[in-house]
């Protein structure tokens, strides 16, 4: 049972990714189109102060948080498709008429039942406008129970076919002509079964807000610590899209979640200081200052004779931690040699985000020193308190150097440029993996007579028969393996730049990186597989 439940949480991760690596991309835009309606900016570069750079801002924003407002039907869609088997696109474009459905179905069961409200206004109400469409509020909680309800019948009835005069109901159709008394059925359901839920979720919510720094310092390590399982993306993402990460009225309308309170509030003029609940969305700290420090420590025990090659290679993970936010490099550099190490730096993130909170800073840093500057510098000191971010970044740099060199020293951990001789360890930069690839081509296809690197990877694997599904997230090749036991952790490190492997039972994650997109596809290609299977 914990093995299936483990199973069904790491294929729900992966459909995740789907809805989440979009939003990121949403919100540097809003921040960007704020740029051009900024007062304090035109003040500042007053040939910004014209219709035409203002009307280009209102317009990208404006258009941009509409998406805030629809994401039960973008996660609906998306997790649909990440949960489907096969024909991907056409699960999705039935989640869609699913969503259609049921967003109708409990409009008119709830006229009929006489709970509609009524009045002029909906707030504090528990109901809401979906679509145009007034029911009960869910938020984001509703797409992703549609899209999974999708999934699961998308997966049981796409093969379904039929003979003679009901051939053209069978495989998408068939799943359309279930899926509709399934979902009216589950909007007369949860009519009655969500209000509770609801008030479950708003107590959580109440009790995780109230139990302060602890809650805070639980939320910064856990985020950390499930990074091996890959699951760390569903620890935040509630606290940013729905009520447990707080709730505020912002312009008129009950805003839930950190991230959508937080790009409601930038663009409003009115707010003069933003929520606390940004706390929530402060997990930058480790990316930009932390590790910086863990990397600056490895590099100083590093063994003299091994001080070039250790720079070469933690100078170019330690810019992409900082920049970009991508961390995995470097975590799994020390992740199973020195465990210990990876413990301490859970802790230490959430002791940082415990500190914002003490401070009462305002200011956001999810993915690195890009979407800091663009979301918090151009609102203005007093708005945010990002100087106070900087300054509590510094100060971790600094503690994470101290602990880092300490125990690495302490405990001899065979860190970057302290392995034992004959031992590497390395992390690849996109510049390695593409000198690798082109190596592999050329060797293995002589030797072989298969097509580069893709084909050492699934060699590595177990070969093409023992690969169930591919799919990959924001760094990691995500695969389900009939025969776990074959991967040749070794080779996919040394041939194949990949800086980490995790197995947990069929499931395994092969970490490359940002180049894990380019991967994907060869190992796609090489198998025969398309984007849609």
């Amino acid at each position: 049972m914990k093995v299936k439940i483990m199973e069904a949480m790491q294929r729900f991760s992966k459909a995740m990714f789907i809805p989440i690596l979009i939003l990121p991309i949403e919100g540097i835009l809003i921040a960007f189109g704020n740029l051009f309606t900024n007062p304090k900016l035109m003040e500042v570069f007053p040939f910004l102060n014209n219709p035409i750079t203002t009307g280009f801002g209102t317009i990208l924003t404006g258009s941009l948080v509409s998406i805030l407002a629809n994401l039960g039907l973008i996660f609906c869609v998306g997790i649909a498709i990440g949960l489907a088997n096969k024909e991907k696109a056409i699960a999705g474009f039935t989640a869609l008429l699913g969503y259609l459905v049921f967003v109708n179905a409990m409009n008119k069961f709830m006229q009929l039942s006489g709970i509609l409200y009524e009045g002029d206004t909906l707030q504090g109400t528990g109901q809401t406008s979906v679509l145009g469409v007034q029911i009960l509020d869910m938020g984001v909680f509703l797409g992703l129970i549609l899209g999974i309800v999708t999934a699961v019948v998308h997966n049981k009835f796409v093969d379904k076919e039929f003979k003679g005069a009901f051939q053209i109901y069978g495989g998408s159709r068939f799943v359309f002509i279930v899926l509709i008394p399934v979902v009216v059925l589950l909007s007369i359901a949860l009519t009655y079964i969500w209000p509770v839920f609801q008030s479950g979720i708003n107590g959580l919510g109440t009790f995780i807000q109230h139990s302060g720094s602890f809650g805070i310092f639980l939320y910064g390590a856990l985020e950390r610590l499930l990074i091996p399982t890959g699951l760390h993306h569903l620890v935040y993402t509630p606290f940013l899209y729905t009520s447990l990460g707080g709730a505020e009225e912002v312009g008129g309308k009950v805003l839930e979640g950190a991230r959508n309170i937080y790009y409601a509030e930038i663009i409003d003029p009115h707010v003069k200081e933003l929520s606390p609940s940004v706390v929530w969305d402060a997990r930058g700290i480790s990316k930009m200052f932390g590790l910086i420090g863990a990397c600056l420590a490895m590099y100083h025990t590093a063994k003299p004779e091994n001080k070039a090659k250790a720079r070469a290679i933690l100078i170019p993970a330690a810019i992409t931690s900082f920049i970009a936010g991508v961390t995995e490099p470097i975590e799994f550099s020390f992740m199973f040699v020195a465990p210990l190490l990876f413990v301490v730096h859970a802790v230490l993130s959430g002791l940082a985000m415990v500190t914002f909170h003490l401070f009462d800073v305002r200011a956001i840093g999810p993915n690195g020193m890009i979407d800091f500057l663009l979301f918090n510098v151009p609102l203005g000191v007093g708005k945010t308190h990002w100087p106070t971010y900087i300054l509590i970044g510094l100060i971790f740099f600094v503690i994470y150097y101290v602990v880092f060199r300490f125990l690495i020293t302490k405990f001899n951990f065979k860190t970057i440029g302290r392995e034992d001789e004959g031992v590497e360890t390395k992390l690849y930069t996109k510049k390695d993996y593409k000198e690798k690839q082109s190596q592999g081509k050329a060797e293995t296809a002589a030797a072989q007579g298969n097509d580069g690197i893709a084909s050492v990877i699934v060699n590595a694997l177990g070969g093409a028969s023992n690969i169930t599904t591919v799919t990959n997230c924001y760094t990691r090749l995500r695969l389900t393996l009939d025969h776990p036991e074959k991967v040749n952790e070794e080779i996919l490190k040394r041939e194949t730049g990949a800086n980490g492997v995790i197995i947990s039972d069929k499931n395994v994650q092969v970490v490359y990186g940002l180049q894990v997109n380019n991967i994907r596809k060869a190992v796609d290609e090489y198998l025969g597989l398309s984007a849609n299977e």
